[in-house]
């Protein structure tokens, strides 16, 4: 009984509002993240979930998705906590929630550069997010999930370092998703969540980055013994060229991969685990490079 009470739990539970800063489009929030049953927000109560993930550069690609001259690599290490609350009220019919997330980062850049090789680090708490408005609306066979946020310009940041994990300004991030289960017993199920970022000025350069939209979608299928498994990728785009900057060049980049999860309902845990693929990814104008490459991305969540 417990397990099958559950089923819904897990679903509603991949709700994904806002994560870590650290290779994402030209603002803060980083895709792939979420996966699986990402546009669904969680039954009322408290819950903590830590994000752990590796993104490793293969290359840096100019606006034509082009990868630059010479060898270039990179690596980002990020631990991100975040406090999701879900209340017993409702506004506009939809279960009301706030959310708070604290990111840890690690990042090391080794590029070729016209003064020769330079290799670039920064490790440290990042911006921090706070998102008072969280709102899940819920039906038989469907979710639905809009919130909205600050990620505050709170981290350090250094101009001349391009591994700061400091944007240097803030963005305001508005978000949007659907699930759809295909069964009644929600086994199948098909999720796309969006992200809208509006950003202030980047006081130490005076670029204003320009607004950014991305989709993260999943398609699973969850097995008689609970296990998850599922189709995931991410497609993002810059929407306007910064304002300020000398590129007018607009970044995007596109990825897929695979991801695996499971609830152990008595110990009230679940972890995800997926991997991406980045096939795509072109160069905006506050950077002038676009990284590419590979991420590994862990999931906990603790409910109580």
């Amino acid at each position: 009984m417990i397990f099958k009470n559950s089923i819904r739990l897990v679903a509603l539970l991949g709700t994904g509002l806002a994560t870590t800063p650290a290779f994402a489009v030209n603002g803060h929030y980083v895709p792939g993240i979420e996966g699986l049953s990402a546009a669904a927000a969680p039954p009322a109560g408290l819950y903590y979930r830590a994000y752990l993930m590796r993104y490793d550069i293969d290359s840096f690609n100019d606006k034509n998705g082009d990868a630059a001259p010479g060898s270039n690599s990179g690596s980002v290490n990020a631990l991100a906590h975040r406090l999701i609350w879900i209340t017993d009220k409702q506004f506009l019919g939809a279960d009301y929630g706030m959310e708070t997330i604290i990111p840890m980062l690690d990042t090391e850049l080794d590029l070729e550069t016209s003064a020769g090789r330079r290799s670039f680090d920064d490790d440290g708490i990042g911006d921090i997010f706070i998102g008072p408005v969280i709102l899940g609306w819920h039906g038989e066979q469907w979710d639905a999930t809009f919130a909205a946020g600050h990620w505050f310009d709170t981290a350090d940041f250094d101009r001349h370092n391009r591994a700061s994990v400091g944007k240097g300004y803030g963005t305001t991030m508005l978000t949007l998703g659907g699930a759809w289960h295909f069964d009644a017993e929600r086994r199948w199920n098909f999720s796309a969540l969006s992200r809208y970022e509006i950003k202030t000025e980047q006081d130490a350069t005076g670029i204003t980055p320009g607004d950014s939209w991305l989709v993260e979608w999943g398609f699973g299928h969850r097995l008689d013994s609970g296990l998850e498994l599922g189709l995931v990728g991410y497609d993002a785009w810059q929407l306007e060229a910064d304002d300020g900057a000398a590129i007018g060049a607009k970044a995007e980049r596109h990825a897929i991969g695979a991801e695996a999860g499971y609830l152990w309902p008595q110990a009230g845990v679940m972890l995800k685990g997926a991997v991406y693929h980045e096939y795509d990814a072109e160069a905006g104008g506050l950077k002038g490079l676009e990284s590419e490459g590979d991420a590994i991305r862990l999931q906990l969540t603790k409910f109580f």
